[in-house]
């Protein structure tokens, strides 16, 4: 199995976001600018995802939410089409309206924060819905993974804390199609040993590290995992808030060799 390299668009606020945005036109712009940024970078994957609308609620966003993030994702697919794969992640982790608008924009894939069982996270407690996700995707039958978060950054699991039983219980019962190992907050690296563990635990699907990838850590990762999810250090500066760097995504993609 090829190893999968994942950008991140970072979507400036939309509106009605907590914090000022530009408006819905420059936020599109800013998407598809960082998305040829990528291609142009040798990177084939992205995740969306409404990064500027913290702080987040944790489930249940407004609908316009999804519905511009759909849009987003149409537009991409019409300029890029096959060159750039997406994936969507409506934050804090409203699976549902990400399933409903990548089922509208053709997306590959999902990220779903709490998939299943529980976790204390600075929206307070947040439950999977699993069975409500699963059921849903049935019904729009939309060919759309489900990549789903173990030990979430930014929180701290309500329960269950052993490494290969939440992957068995996210794959099993919880219905996953990838498992995602982060570091404890955006951009801190995820541990190598717990991408090992949880590979031992399910080997039947690919393990993704999903935060704090590196030119200089990608290749031991790509020995570990079958795929990365990068974002902070693909920006100018290593800074989110600013614009995509093509150079730093060359960089990345060769130093995987």
């Amino acid at each position: 199995m090829p190893f999968l390299l994942s950008g991140v668009l970072h979507l400036l606020p939309l509106p009605a976001a907590p914090h000022a945005g530009p408006g819905f036109r420059a936020v599109l712009d800013r998407a598809l600018y960082d998305a040829e940024a990528l291609v142009l970078g040798g990177i084939h994957s992205c995740v969306v995802e409404n990064f500027g609308d913290a702080p987040f609620v944790a489930t249940g966003v407004d609908p316009h939410v999804p519905a511009m993030m759909a849009v987003i994702g149409a537009a991409l697919r019409q300029r890029f089409g096959d060159a750039l794969s997406l994936g969507l992640n409506i934050l804090r982790n409203d699976a549902l309206a990400a399933m409903g608008a990548a089922a509208a924009c053709e997306a590959a894939f999902i990220r779903v924060n709490v998939l299943s069982g529980a976790t204390w996270t600075d929206q307070g407690l947040i439950t999977g819905e699993a069975h409500r996700l699963l059921r849903y995707r049935r019904e729009l039958g939309a060919p759309v993974r489900i990549a789903a978060d173990l030990l979430v950054k930014h929180g701290v699991p309500a329960g269950q804390t052993d490494l290969g039983e939440l992957a068995r219980e996210a794959s099993g019962r919880g219905g996953a199609d990838v498992l995602i190992l982060t570091g404890s907050r955006t951009g801190a690296p995820a541990s190598l040993d717990d991408v090992a563990r949880v590979r031992e635990a399910v080997p039947s699907l690919p393990a993704w590290v999903g935060s704090g990838v590196t030119p200089e850590t990608v290749a031991a990762v790509a020995r570990v995992a079958q795929g990365a999810i990068v974002g902070t250090t693909l920006h100018q500066e290593g800074r989110i808030g600013l614009p995509l760097d093509i150079e730093r995504v060359r960089r990345l993609v060769g130093s995987l060799g």
